[in-house]
């Protein structure tokens, strides 16, 4: 992958130029940014534009083996570790390396895809992956290993935060006095799930949002007219992959809302109504079947929502960017019911919801008792 495979990003495109053409490439470096930023795109460009020796600011040079082997992820001197689980492919001790032909086609394929694309990919959806001790026991032998084109070796661990505490200690003296000429690149969305004593040890690039134009021009590359383009761009709030998912109509922000809206509606029906109770209980069933990624990322678009509403609540459009395509709802007439007198209880309650799922907690339970508590928060009156 090149920089100019990269959408925008000019700032820090130079940034990583300039300071590998100086003889000054930091030998752990930390990318953080939202999701459909682009930090795995460019952390792979730059392990490209390392490996391949080019000059100039783009990695074209003339070393076209270099660039073909990077290209498809092959090159013997870049390696990679990333959030798995065992799955029915593998039955214990699962490790990155038993999945690197799955890595290759979703890098090909969802560049800027999320941790739950991934997971979807290797069939462990409904589980929680991580990157354990035996993934960093196989990352210090590898990287113990001379180069094998005699130049830099780069390891690129995406998701970081997916570590295990085990992990991170066994990785921890690997980053602070890594071999003559390797590089590690952590990509990473939350940068404080990383434990502080790795943080410390690294060079942090923060990747802002993707602006608006810049992902409405690759949507009108793809075929998107104008105007479509520019709505999607500004739905998407900086995050292409969400774009993309717009453009295909397989966003799960479609099946999110469809959650929300139920639980809304059961929510304004339940003051006085034992049958709406039963709704809301039924509601919290069909959520908890799901895989808890899936819990998690639902959780996290609730949270959006509430966000978005109170902005228009407080008449900021400007700041507003979500929109709720179900027919029947609008977000402008369920703003009111989220103010100052019930955000910061409705926001704490979907953080412990969080918390709990992430911590394997009975998941009919979690939904059961969250829905019933935002129901009467959601029926707390203005100020």
């Amino acid at each position: 992958m090149l920089f100019k495979d990269v959408l925008g990003l000019e700032h820090i495109k130079k940034h990583l130029v300039t300071t590998a053409e100086s003889g000054r490439v930091a030998h752990a470096q930390l990318f953080v940014g939202p999701e459909g930023c682009g930090t795995l795109s460019m952390a792979i460009a730059y392990a490209q534009y390392l490996l391949c020796g080019n000059t100039g600011g783009e990695n074209e040079g003339d070393n076209q083996v270099c660039n073909s082997k990077c290209n498809s992820l092959t090159h013997p001197d870049l390696h990679f570790a990333f959030p798995v689980s065992n799955s029915d492919k593998v039955k214990s001790h699962a490790v990155s390396d038993h999945y690197l032909e799955e890595w290759r086609q979703f890098v090909a394929e969802q560049p800027y895809g999320n941790l739950f694309d991934w997971y979807r990919l290797i069939g462990i959806e409904k589980k929680q992956g991580q990157i354990g001790v035996d993934e960093a026991q196989d990352v210090v032998k590898k990287l113990a290993l001379k180069s094998y084109e005699g130049g830099y070796k780069v390891l690129l661990i995406w998701m970081a935060e997916k570590m295990n505490i085990s992990a991170a200690n066994k990785l921890l003296k690997l980053i602070e006095e890594p071999p003559e000429k390797t590089v590690l690149i952590l990509v990473a969305e939350e940068e404080e799930q990383i434990i502080n004593t790795i943080r410390s040890r690294c060079q942090i690039l923060h990747f802002p949002p993707l602006p608006e134009n810049a992902i409405a021009t690759a949507l009108m590359e793809q075929g998107v007219q104008e105007a479509e383009a520019n709505s999607m761009a500004q739905e998407a709030n900086g995050n292409y992959n969400k774009a993309l998912d717009l453009m295909n109509k397989d966003s799960e922000d479609l099946v999110f809302e469809r959650w929300f809206v139920q639980w809304v509606r059961s929510a304004f029906k339940a003051k006085g109504n034992k049958g709406a109770i039963q709704e809301l209980i039924m509601w919290s069933e069909e959520v908890a079947k799901t895989g808890r990624e899936v819990q998690k990322q639902f959780l996290h678009y609730c949270l959006s929502v509430m966000r978005q509403a109170l902005l228009l609540n407080y008449r900021t459009e400007g700041l507003v960017y979500m929109k709720i395509h179900l027919e029947g709802f609008d977000l402008k007439k369920f703003a009111p019911f989220v103010h100052e007198n019930n955000i910061m209880d409705i926001v704490k309650e979907l953080e412990e919801a969080i918390y709990h799922v992430e911590r394997n907690g009975n998941s009919k339970i979690i939904f059961t008792d969250l829905s019933i508590k935002l129901t009467r928060l959601l029926h707390t009156k203005a100020a």
